[in-house]
């Protein structure tokens, strides 16, 4: 292609589409340039200048973008996909944000279905009209010690690594691995480092010494960072740093103001959404929000523009194809009627279009989906009320529970409940609700029943088949009855979230791909979701989102008790923990 984009900048053969009197938001140089021109040749850009003439032929198509802006498309550092919406449609939504461009970990993906499924979800973006990117998932096993979630072997991670657009490994969360020179994890970081393979990393709660250690194993990224003092740390040691804007986390209001005031460089600095519900992709949008924000409190955009696109490919060692616009790029570029506003008017990919007057001028390919794919949720079972009783004897009980200080973190605590023939029940007065964890992957019908403090609501149970990083099915409920409903109901529809009370679905959002993924176009699958958060909610529910109560109970990377289908494990010490005392 050398010679061919040689040959249109000097003249000598004719490019493909001119995109004539722009103004250029440059990333390279900081500044806007006026009266500019754009020579693209197949999917790259052959010249960029005042006077692109020389390279129009009778068949070039000229664009006259009367004074609108041009920048590089954005792009997401890091992105978990294999959530709620298939690739499909997280690609179609993300171009009229604007990011053309997603940096995929898709560790869930692999938990429920292995490499098998890896390799389906990097199938599955082979043909998009965005430019998806895969790691290898780099956290699994979270804990050797109490995860079952599948992984991938060492011939499978060579195996994966060799797939076209696989760049590396994704997050190594458990940083403990790596300090501690965990034989494996070590031999993995070795195979990428020795192959040329990014690395990036997940250094939440680590500093110093600790820190230090991670860096010095290979791992030169994190999106954990919080604030503007983690975000130094990282930075003074070479990090770079992909400073978070997505669902479960906003960290740019704690970052950015002490950025600017410190006016502390920007080149190493990315920024990411490490995964968008439904709802939060249509009401805020992708990589644009980032920018938006960044603005809003003082940082000027054409480097906020920067951050989202050249800084993200210079990190993952693409600069000479994409980040920027520039002869020998790959055409990757967004067109505005108002830069401000951020909403493309068009959007290019590799020269093509694919957005125009602000909608979508392609045909979005119909996904394939295996129905290996769709038959993951294997409990080995129908459910009924007696899989939900506790045993004790007598008429009370001394009983652990995990309660929710929020939707996400939690802590040991006691309660007295009563006996009920021979079956501890749960109790509304004290908002003590039980709480099943349950093998949905291996069929093995290993459950784990405990209890569960503050969730509130008045419902009968509530479900859900997803859950970082174990995707145990996990039932949430008042009484055995509707936790066998609910239990049942994620069955049959393959995986989901399910709603119940007296025997009777409240509201359901099925996710048949992998118990993971609806096969939903966006728009319906907004509709579900928010239904399930807005019902339970609307019966007096303590938490906004309590569809992310099942989706970290299980998550062994936070504090400070988990519960997996082999038992309730107390993640700091180590320790499995006893439901019930005496």
């Amino acid at each position: 292609m050398i010679s061919p984009l040689n040959e249109v900048a000097m003249g000598e053969k004719k490019s493909d589409i001119v995109l004539k009197n722009c103004k250029l938001v440059n990333v390279y140089s900081r500044e806007v340039m006026p009266q500019m021109q754009i020579a693209i040749l197949k999917d790259r850009i052959a010249y960029v200048g005042k006077d692109a003439s020389h390279t129009i032929g009778k068949n070039t198509a000229v664009i006259d973008l009367e004074e609108k802006f041009v920048t590089p498309g954005f792009a997401d550092s890091h992105i978990h996909i294999d959530q709620y919406i298939l690739p499909s449609e997280l690609a179609k939504h993300s171009l009229l944000c604007g990011t053309t461009t997603l940096f995929s970990d898709p560790i869930d993906i692999v938990s429920v279905c292995g490499y098998k499924g890896f390799r389906e979800f990097v199938k599955m973006t082979e043909n998009l009209p965005i430019r998806v990117f895969h790691m290898v998932p780099g956290g699994l096993p979270v804990d050797r010690k109490f995860s079952h979630a599948r992984t991938i072997s060492k011939t499978e991670q060579k195996k994966a690594f060799e797939l076209e657009n696989v760049l590396g490994m994704g997050e190594v969360f458990s940083w403990t691995k790596v300090t501690t020179r965990d034989p494996s994890t070590i031999q993995n970081l070795r195979y990428m480092l020795e192959n040329d393979g990014i690395i990036n990393g997940h250094t939440a709660g680590a500093s110093d010494k600790k820190l230090n250690a991670y860096i010095a194993s290979g791992i030169f990224s994190c999106h954990e960072p919080i604030d503007y003092d983690q975000v130094m740390e990282r930075l003074r040691l070479g990090m770079w740093v992909m400073m978070r804007e997505g669902s479960i986390r906003r960290d740019l209001d704690k970052i950015i103001p002490n950025v600017l005031s410190q006016k502390t460089y920007f080149d190493r600095l990315m920024f990411c959404t490490d995964g968008v519900t439904p709802k939060d992709l249509l009401e805020f949008g992708m990589i644009d929000h980032c920018i938006k924000k960044s603005v809003s409190m003082g940082m000027e955009l054409i480097d906020a523009i920067t951050i989202a696109s050249r800084n993200c490919f210079e990190y993952y060692r693409m600069g000479k194809d994409l980040g920027g616009i520039a002869p020998g790029k790959l055409a990757d570029i967004l067109v505005f009627d108002d830069i401000n506003k951020l909403k493309p008017d068009k959007v290019f990919v590799g020269g093509r279009l694919v957005v125009a007057h602000g909608r979508l001028v392609f045909k979005n390919p119909k996904p394939t989906i295996p129905k290996w794919i769709t038959k993951t949720v294997r409990t080995g079972r129908k459910f009924a009320e007696n899989d939900f009783i506790v045993k004790s004897g007598g008429s009370s009980v001394q009983a652990l529970v995990i309660k929710l200080d929020t939707e996400i973190i939690t802590r040991k605590d006691q309660e007295e409940l009563h006996v009920k023939d021979g079956n501890v029940t749960a109790s509304l007065d004290k908002d003590v609700w039980k709480v099943a964890a349950i093998d949905r992957t291996y069929g093995t019908r290993k459950q784990c029943v405990a209890f569960l403090k503050t969730f509130g609501g008045n419902i009968g149970a509530f479900g859900c088949t997803q859950s970082f990083h174990e995707n145990d099915l996990m039932i949430i409920g008042s009484n055995e009855k509707d936790m066998a409903f609910v239990a049942n109901e994620l069955v049959k529809t393959q995986g989901g979230m399910v709603a119940a009370k007296d025997g009777k679905t409240i509201c359901k959002f099925e996710m048949p791909v992998a118990g993971l993924v609806s096969k939903l176009p966006l728009e319906e699958a907004v509709t579900r979701y928010n239904e399930i958060d807005e019902k339970i909610a609307e019966t007096g529910c303590k938490f906004k989102q309590p569809h992310l109560i099942p989706l970290f109970l299980p998550f062994l990377a936070l504090p400070e008790v988990r519960i997996l289908y082999t038992g309730v494990i107390d993640v700091k010490n180590r320790t499995y923990l006893k439901v019930l005392n005496g």
